[in-house]
């Protein structure tokens, strides 16, 4: 990545001892304060260390706990002082191979915050933040010391003490030990129990404050963090994943260390959180000096349908014909990737194919021929592996897959973040990129930003995306609106959209082969704008799109965008996102079950006249949700667009310059 400009830093006097420690956002609607507490005020004597934040002057999180529980000691931040503080700021501009923007400015206002504590020990701790126009983060640090040369952490004491009885949207799971697949639900703060376990990011709307999510930032040699209920029903508190080795224990390391950023996104419309750069700028700059190689891109996919071929003379199934097939496809409509899924390594007699040979294929493929066909056609291969097959193979099997001509891989089923777990993704990242292999991680967890230092990380999963039609219905029109204004706050979502066996909620039933939504066509080409992804897989077969005049828009549809901007929405209702590729604009819409007529300006166009394409639900897509209707037009900056969206429905639209 190209930086700019400089970042400028403007570091201020030392204050002796001070109370109270304030930082303002660049705009200066949202504060971030540090104190100590002695009976709930600040004091300069010291006591227990907090913070607030607080919007356009309006609270948002009132005085909250910030400590460290140490394993063998007494917490780290409930009897301390502060001994000093020290400004900085910072405005850059960096350039993002892929992403929801290509050109992202970082301008912040940060202060380092120094405690020691006032007990015998003595033991030092520092607040890093940063405030943003769209967030406000913080992390701990802990300086090598004496009293800690080990850090042993079995939790953390980090409170977030909503000002308000918030409206949440929280993804409640069952435990440490999961793909962040599940539903989100929408409770009062007051309403989420002790024992539920909450996954980030966290949205939640203060009533006539703002709208604020909970997310973290730079996750690296630590646990990652989920929240549950605290002291109150208006706090929330941090709870870390435990090791695997040592459940009672979250980190361990060598001092000094450091937490992830943990971040608070907030802005007056939820739109302006989904637009927000603020968790990849928290993250280290590109270590990778060459990104040329990285190209986003879609992709064919043979799993979602369940490696079905219409229409053929062979059988198909996991093979080299059925491979063939879809690469064919991919290559007659300018689809980037072909990505061969579970079954085609050799296979070994773990659960969801572990065990497998990399370094080998099954009796029914022929890489070589697949490799060689997949390059006369300009096509880039990626494959599938079940993660602890990379990790036993991976100084294998990375130089092979370069020789191959590999274009990437998709490691499965790693379901935890504890820190070793963590740790094993850095690494993975790190060794992909040293054998230019693109990277998308299912099974995983939360984005935090990690695809800033390695950008070869293009997706990954951590939501309960479209393959849960195969066996449920979970996948509803409602479902896809909330996932846009949660899920995606944190990063790029592998969530495959594209079924184009659309039917009615009444029609819909589960099924493994060509699977059927139950969401219109116009939702479904919709989510290719709505949802970010640099790696964007059409999930369905070949079969499905073959002469549908649809498939003219996933044909043009980038997977990368240098714009974005959420035109309107509220969580779960609707949404619509426009996104600018170079001089071309897309405009995706959706909604929940709820049918709308929706206005869309097209103030953003700037100036000049554009063609529109326009693919909106046809008259009778209530009843009928395959059919779309298509139209062009003549558009300008001062076009307001009237939709009508059926129950369940969207719309999709491709705005090109008129020269």
């Amino acid at each position: 990545m190209r930086f700019t400009a400089k970042i400028v830093l403007a570091a201020l006097a030392a204050l002796p001892s001070p109370a109270q420690v304030a930082l303002q956002s660049p705009d200066s609607r949202l504060e971030i304060q540090f104190a100590t507490l002695a009976g709930g005020s600040p004091s300069s004597e010291g006591g227990q260390l907090a913070y607030r934040v607080s919007f356009r002057g309006k609270p948002v999180v009132d005085w909250s706990n910030l400590a460290l529980n140490l394993q063998g000691a007494e917490p780290l931040g409930p009897a301390v002082r502060i001994l000093s503080s020290e400004a900085a700021k910072a405005d850059e501009t960096w350039q993002a191979p892929h992403g929801k923007a290509k050109t992202i400015r970082n301008r912040y206002a940060a202060v380092t915050v120094r405690a020691v504590e006032t007990r015998r020990r003595a033991r030092s701790l520092t607040i890093e933040a940063r405030a943003y126009d769209d967030g406000v983060a913080f992390r701990y640090f802990l300086p090598e010391q004496p009293a800690i040369r080990e850090l042993r952490l079995a939790a953390e004491a980090t409170e977030f003490r909503i000002a308000r009885d918030a409206t949440t949207y929280p993804l409640i799971l069952r435990g440490y030990r999961t793909s962040y697949e599940d539903d989100y639900h929408q409770l009062p703060l007051s309403a989420i129990h002790p024992e539920y376990l909450v996954g980030l990011p966290l949205l939640m709307e203060l009533p006539g404050v703002a709208w604020v999510a909970l997310t973290e930032a730079h996750i690296d040699n630590y646990a990652g963090l989920y929240v549950g209920r605290g002291r109150d029903a208006s706090t929330l508190e941090a709870r870390l994943a435990p090791r695997i080795d040592e459940p009672g224990l979250a980190v361990s390391s060598q001092t000094p260390a450091r937490s992830p950023w943990r971040v608070l996104m907030v802005a007056d419309h939820p739109g302006r959180l989904v637009e927000s750069n603020i968790v990849v700028n928290l993250n280290p700059p590109g270590a990778i000096a060459d990104t040329s190689w990285i190209k986003p891109g879609k992709t064919a996919w043979d799993w979602w349908s369940g490696s079905v071929a219409r229409n053929v003379s062979f059988q198909p199934g996991m093979n080299t014909d059925t491979m063939k097939h879809y690469i064919d496809f991919a290559a007659r409509n300018g689809i980037e990737y072909m990505l061969i899924d579970a079954g085609w390594a050799r296979r070994g007699g773990g659960p969801n194919d572990s065990g497998s040979d990399l370094t080998q294929t099954n009796p029914n493929i022929n890489m070589p021929e697949l490799l060689d066909f997949a390059r006369t056609r300009k096509v880039g291969l990626w494959l599938w592996a079940h993660w602890t097959d990379i990790d036993r193979q991976m100084d294998e099997v990375f130089p092979l897959f370069e020789k191959w001509g590999v274009a990437g891989v998709k490691i499965d089923f790693m379901d935890r973040d504890d820190q070793w777990m963590v740790n094993w993704y850095r690494r993975v990242a790190k060794k992909a990129a040293g054998h230019k292999l693109m990277l998308d991680f299912h099974g995983a967890y939360k984005p935090d930003g990690l695809r800033r230092t390695y950008p070869n990380v293009m997706t990954r999963e951590g939501v309960m995306g479209l393959e849960y039609t195969k066996w449920s219905a979970r996948i509803t029109p409602r479902h896809n609106v909330t996932v846009a204004f949660t899920r995606m706050l944190a990063g790029p979502l592998d969530y495959t959209p594209g079924g184009f066996e659309n039917v009615t909620r009444a029609d819909f039933e589960p099924r493994r082969r060509f699977p059927m939504v139950m969401t219109t066509r116009a939702h479904q080409l919709a989510l290719f704008v709505v949802f970010e992804s640099a790696f964007q897989m059409l999930a369905d077969d070949p079969g499905a799109y073959e002469n549908q005049k649809d498939l003219d828009f996933l044909r043009a549809v980038p997977a990368a965008w240098d714009e974005t901007r959420v035109l309107d929405g509220r969580p779960p209702q609707f949404i619509t996102v426009a996104r600018r590729r170079a001089q071309d604009w897309y405009v995706g819409g959706i909604t929940d079950w709820d049918a709308r007529e929706l206005d869309v300006p097209l103030a953003f166009l700037g100036t000049g006249s554009f063609q529109a394409t326009i693919y909106t639900d046809a008259p009778d897509a209530a009843t009928h949700p395959k059919n779309t209707a298509r139209e062009q037009r003549s558009v300008n900056a001062q076009t307001v667009l009237k939709l009508k969206l059926a129950p369940g429905g969207g719309f999709a639209i491709r705005l090109t310059p008129v020269r």
